[in-house]
């Protein structure tokens, strides 16, 4: 082993409470960092120092190892590199270099991080860390009052393409020499060099606000995955609807639905992915929709979360293979049982922050449609691999 990488991962967080379990893209912090980890060919092992049995149990999850620190190295006063030596400890040779990713970023680049390790590797820097590019003049008080130029002259004000670039320390990652770690105990030593990443990528979660910015971006940064699931779960109202209802003077409801909506889920279920639509209203429409859709319904489920739960254990089905598409509180409980929660894009805020998914079109206008395509996709693309058409 080359490679070691180490997240740390403690289970108490001033900023913002079980930060490393916050879902950003429907996915923990923590598991988006063993992601982007895996994802560095350069990196032969990860694993997730921490002092909490659930990010341990979120952490193997994601593919990586858990390894529990002592209550010594857990405390808000511990160094992270004492997670970096406490991990490496473990091992019974050291590997030539060591990587620290935090999972307070959640827009690491594997390819970033792969060229950090590669400049440690190939002798060109001892110690590498992510740094955004920046032009930007900086002040700091002087504790006298008022405030002082960092790094520049106030009274010479050069241009733009005429100042050279500082770079801020984004905090996504850590690429040392472990023979260098081990000496100076501290990420930074002899040669010490930056990995630039955009600036899509330099959010850095310390507060509530930053969690909110980074949900934000995940809508529009996070690449399409795909769907390969066994089985679809959708809410009615809102993602077979666009969420509306016409009552003529008898008050008798109808809805406006898809009609491409009917395609994609028939070619599912040619597929042999199994679909149940779940609501927690009682409307002869939703029966009337399931019955053209040849898809079993549950209506009138207060509690759709416990209905899920019971349809999935008598269908036999791993929830981490399983889709639920919502769009508003009351499917909060499904979202978080299913592996692939999915959240349609008028959603509300709090279904768009647990989904690891946002679709792009809107319940009622071709949202379910675009669903079955992806997950149609994504079996076709299965038999490729499996050596099919």
């Amino acid at each position: 082993m080359r490679v070691f990488c180490v997240i740390p991962a403690r289970g108490g967080s001033q900023g913002v409470p079980r930060k490393n379990l916050a879902l950003v893209g429907g996915r923990p912090l923590v598991a988006r960092a063993v992601s982007s980890a895996l994802a560095a060919p350069c990196v032969d092992a990860v694993v997730v120092s921490t002092d909490d049995e659930e990010i341990a149990a979120v952490a193997r999850a994601a593919g990586a190892e858990a390894v529990m620190r002592p209550d010594a190295l857990s405390g808000d006063t511990a160094s992270s590199e004492s997670a970096l030596l406490h991990a490496l400890d473990r091992l019974e040779h050291d590997p030539e270099v060591t990587v620290m990713v935090q999972c307070t970023s959640p827009f690491i680049d594997p390819a970033d991080l792969d060229a950090a390790v590669r400049r440690v590797l190939d002798g060109e820097a001892d110690s590498v860390f992510s740094g955004l590019r920046t032009h930007e003049f900086q002040w700091r008080a002087t504790g006298t009052g008022g405030v002082t130029g960092v790094g520049h002259d106030p009274a010479r004000r050069p241009r733009r393409q005429d100042r050279a670039p500082h770079y801020r320390e984004t905090g996504a990652f850590y690429v040392m020499r472990t023979s260098g770690l081990r000496e100076h105990r501290h990420r930074f030593f002899g040669r010490i060099d930056v990995q630039p990443v955009p600036t899509a990528h330099a959010v850095e979660v310390d507060e509530p606000a930053d969690l909110e910015l980074a949900r934000a971006i995940a809508l529009i940064a996070d690449r399409p995955e795909p769907l390969d699931v066994d089985a679809v779960v959708t809410d009615f109202d809102g993602v077979h609807t666009d969420d509306r209802v016409y009552v003529d003077q008898d008050g008798r409801e109808t809805v406006a639905v898809s009609r491409g909506d009917g395609m994609g889920v028939a070619r599912l279920r040619e597929a042999g992915v199994r679909m149940l639509i779940l609501s927690s209203e009682i409307n002869p429409v939703v029966a009337a929709r399931a019955r053209k859709l040849g898809v079993p319904v549950l209506q009138g489920q207060a509690d759709k979360a416990t209905a899920l739960r019971k349809w999935l254990a008598d269908e036999g089905l791993d929830p981490a293979r399983v889709a639920y598409v919502g769009n508003d509180v009351n499917d909060l409980g499904c979202l978080a049982l299913v592996g692939w929660p999915i959240a349609v894009p008028d959603a509300h805020r709090s279904v768009l922050a647990a989904a690891r998914v946002t679709l792009t079109r809107p319940g009622g206008e071709g949202a379910v449609r675009e669903l079955c395509e992806r997950v149609l996709a994504a079996r076709g693309d299965r038999k490729t691999e499996d050596g099919g058409i």
